[in-house]
């Protein structure tokens, strides 16, 4: 695990110092940032990995029950795993129909974990020019719960019968010369089979050496009887969400993070007002004037007071908007007991850092439309 972890960060330095030799080579420093970039993702997601797993043995991983639409998380899975595709030059077949019960009640977090953890192995395991095909179906159903199947099948080089019987041990993994430039951590398939285990589901795999692999993964979720008749409903999701306009109180004490932030927002047409810490951003959200702010984003992890603090103080004020604005939690901790104190706090929605630009623009706007 020591050489996962300093693999990436000696290839992050190493590309620094290379981009620091040719700072006029403008092709030269873009390879380096794309580089950069590759090794800055691959150690996230393994310090995730890891933290993940040490949730899994201590049995604090919990499972959210709550309402969803189905469709729209496996759309947001297809487009971030086609853009990944599409970089390493494979094929992206979607089966995308909408004869399902859409509107369900589950933990679509760890869902979209599972399925972002198939189909990103699919991506990173493939042959080139290959493909990667994400289907799913709808195989029964009570009258209360739904049995849903969900398929990724890739080209790549497959699993020899010796690893496929050891695939889901923590650590696990194949040198079949198939690992990409950082590898991996050989603890995603372990992390995907106990999410499906713990939501009473089953995964299976078909692999052949030199062909490719198939997932399949069946789970049962209940719908949701309060929203399933309006889905059906033809859908009026064509246009692109927008936050031009928004006017966002910005509480962060980070100043790089705070320029992250500032930026992706800005970009999109926000308008930002900025608070250093809780405390400070209870004073701003205190002092103006009702209405001047049509959301929060708020860090929860700050000086003075923090987010969660901050959060419990502006929901305890006398006046309307301060019970009706939605706040957003920002964290880099993705732990469920902290998504969980983040409700309890009174905040809406959570965001993990780093911030994703896309996500941060949907949740905005889902949380304005559900205001008005």
């Amino acid at each position: 695990m020591s050489h996962d972890i300093r693999t990436p960060i000696n290839g992050i330095m190493g590309m620094l110092n290379i981009g620091d030799h040719f700072p006029e080579d403008m092709e030269k420093q873009a390879e380096c940032r794309e580089k950069i970039r590759g090794a800055s993702s691959f150690l996230f997601e393994l310090v995730n990995d890891v933290l993940d797993m040490s949730k899994m043995e201590s049995g604090k991983i919990e499972l959210e029950e709550v309402p969803f639409d189905l469709l729209d998380l496996l759309d947001e899975v297809v487009s971030m795993i086609e853009v990944q595709a599409m970089g390493h030059g494979l094929d992206f077949i979607y089966e995308r129909h909408e004869e399902i019960h859409r509107q369900v009640i589950g933990s679509p977090v760890h869902l979209r974990q599972i399925l972002m953890n198939i189909a990103g192995n699919a991506v990173k395991y493939n042959r080139e020019n290959g493909s990667i095909r994400l289907a799913y179906q709808e195989t029964a159903f009570d009258g209360a719960n739904a049995t849903f199947e969900f398929v990724c099948a890739d080209t790549g080089k497959g699993m020899s019968k010796e690893f496929q019987e050891h695939m889901f041990e923590p650590f696990s993994q194949e040198e079949n010369g198939a690992r990409t430039t950082f590898g991996g951590s050989g603890l995603g398939l372990s992390i995907v089979q106990k999410l499906v285990e713990k939501m009473n589901g089953q995964i299976s795999v078909v692999s052949e050496e030199g062909k490719g692999s198939t997932f399949t993964i069946t789970l049962t979720l209940r719908v949701d009887p309060l929203t399933e008749s309006d889905s059906r409903e033809p859908e009026l999701k064509t246009q692109r969400k927008s936050i031009k306009g928004i006017r966002i109180l910005l509480a962060e004490d980070n100043a790089l993070n705070m320029e992250i932030a500032e930026f992706i927002l800005e970009s999109e047409g926000a308008v930002i007002t900025k608070a250093w810490n809780g405390q400070e951003a209870v004073d701003i959200f205190q002092n103006s004037d009702e209405g001047t702010f049509d959301i929060i984003l708020m860090d929860v992890m700050m000086p003075v007071m923090d987010g969660l603090s901050a959060t419990r103080t502006i929901r305890e004020m006398d006046r309307k908007d301060a019970r009706e604005i939605p706040i957003i939690a920002m964290t880099a901790n993705a732990f469920d007991e902290d998504r969980k104190r983040s409700r309890e706090a009174g905040m809406d929605r959570h965001l993990a850092k780093p911030l994703d630009p896309r996500e941060i623009v949907k949740t905005i706007s889902e949380c304005i439309s559900h205001k008005k």
